[in-house]
């Protein structure tokens, strides 16, 4: 639970996939997050970074992927401060386990989260996984989480490791594009509301939960609409061609861009 009575506001960003198309182009869209957080540590109440903050990210027992330096710096120094920041795991960085919480303080979330913001409840998930449909990855995303399997890739060195799990989640990125082209092409176009993550919403508020926002990343577009009286589905962008963001203040629910 979170409330505040000083004007503090809760934020929210989702899919930077930092690392693609190359580290030089990754390390533009890695400063501009900077001075985001900078921006936004000024009235933060708390920072919500809803999964696939790396297009791929590993933790060996002793190495961590290169790079993010400038990243990491800030969201340690937003801690330090006090601020709280959460991250959910999403299906790019399935594989981030104790790093960012030992050394950098920040709350790791593996599943969805309920939890009261300034007075409102919602309902925070990357999105990958929910819903009906969408088997093959959900079986995929189990065979990712077997502790097993995880044991045997730290045993690839990670120079290799590294190179195979980046090749692995352009794949699926470029497979997602060539899909997402395909539907655009159907003669019938099934509205946003009726698709698989809002509909998982209604389910809930069907069940009788009681969720005034409904907030995820996952499928890259920037949507906020009404789902029933008084509940709300936000779909928070990405940050690698749109640096959209949302805003709670308590009141308003506001999706923003950054730097135009």
């Amino acid at each position: 639970m979170i409330n505040s009575s000083s004007n503090k506001k809760v934020y929210f960003l989702s899919d930077a996939h930092l690392g693609i198309p190359d580290m030089e182009s990754s390390r533009v869209r890695e400063r501009k997050m900077v001075r985001w957080l900078d921006e936004v540590k000024k009235d933060a109440e708390a920072i919500f970074i809803l999964g696939d903050l790396f297009d791929f990210w590993f933790e060996y027992k002793t190495v961590v992927p290169k790079g993010f330096t400038r990243l990491f710096g800030k969201l340690a120094e937003i801690t330090d401060s006090g601020i709280p920041i959460h991250f959910f795991r999403g299906n790019h960085d399935i594989w981030a386990f104790n790093y960012l919480n030992e050394e950098l303080n920040i709350q790791i979330h593996r599943e969805p989260l309920q939890v009261e913001l300034l007075g409102k409840n919602f309902y925070l998930a990357h999105g990958d996984g929910l819903g009906q449909g969408d088997k093959g990855y959900k079986f995929l995303k189990w065979i990712f989480e077997q502790k097993i399997n995880q044991w045997l890739f730290r045993w690839i060195h990670p120079d290799w490791g590294l190179a195979m799990g980046l090749f692995w989640s352009r794949r699926s990125r470029y497979a997602n594009v060539a899909r997402e082209e395909k539907e655009r092409e159907e003669p019938v176009i099934r509205a946003l509301e009726d698709s698989r993550l809002p509909m998982f919403a209604k389910d809930l508020l069907d069940k009788g939960e009681k969720i005034d926002y409904f907030v995820m990343g996952h499928w890259h577009i920037v949507r906020n609409f009404e789902l029933r009286p008084g509940s709300r589905f936000v779909f928070l962008g990405d940050w690698i061609t749109r640096f959209s963001y949302g805003v709670f203040d308590g009141e308003v629910f506001e999706m923003k861009t950054f730097e135009g």
